[in-house]
């Protein structure tokens, strides 16, 4: 699971691409196997919208590996008013971008990429750290006593 302050930084994304591209209707990052990260999905389910972006993407990647086309990048659907664009978010994060019609494709792909980038390197270093076992707690350090004054003989 990514920490809470990993997911804001995602969400703070999410929202200055949509400041950056007005056409942008919604923006959602989740994990691959269809969890919602974040998003800014005004009027969508955005628990739907994850769900059906972790099947295209199935979908996706056996269609470039049968096709020889390498690894995921990116899946593009237009649809009579507008566009659904799924870039490649590091190795366990997909971006999906919903924009109307009238946007300028390749502004799309461009932005759409960037903060796929962005993203992927949030999460993946997220992950990473999740991954990685907590130090273990060391005992205090015992100091050799101290040698106390020689016995005094008479």
């Amino acid at each position: 699971m990514v920490p809470e302050a990993e997911v804001q930084e995602v969400l703070a994304e999410l929202q200055r691409l949509r400041a950056r591209v007005p056409l942008l209707s919604g923006a959602l990052a989740a994990s691959t196997d269809g969890l919602v990260l974040a998003h800014d999905t005004p009027g969508v389910e955005a628990e739907g919208v994850a769900a059906l972006t972790a099947a295209a993407l199935g979908v996706a990647i056996r269609m470039a590996d049968a096709t020889g086309r390498g690894g995921f990048r990116e899946l593009l659907v237009r649809g009579e008013t507008g566009y659904i664009a799924t870039y490649a978010a590091g190795s366990s994060a997909v971006l999906t971008l919903l924009a109307e019609d009238r946007i300028n494709v390749g502004r799309l792909h461009l932005e759409g990429r960037r903060a796929g980038t962005r993203i992927g390197a949030l999460v993946d270093t997220a992950l990473e750290r999740a991954a990685q076992p907590a130090p273990a707690a060391r005992a205090p350090e015992q100091r050799p006593a101290q040698p106390g004054p020689l016995p005094h003989r008479t």
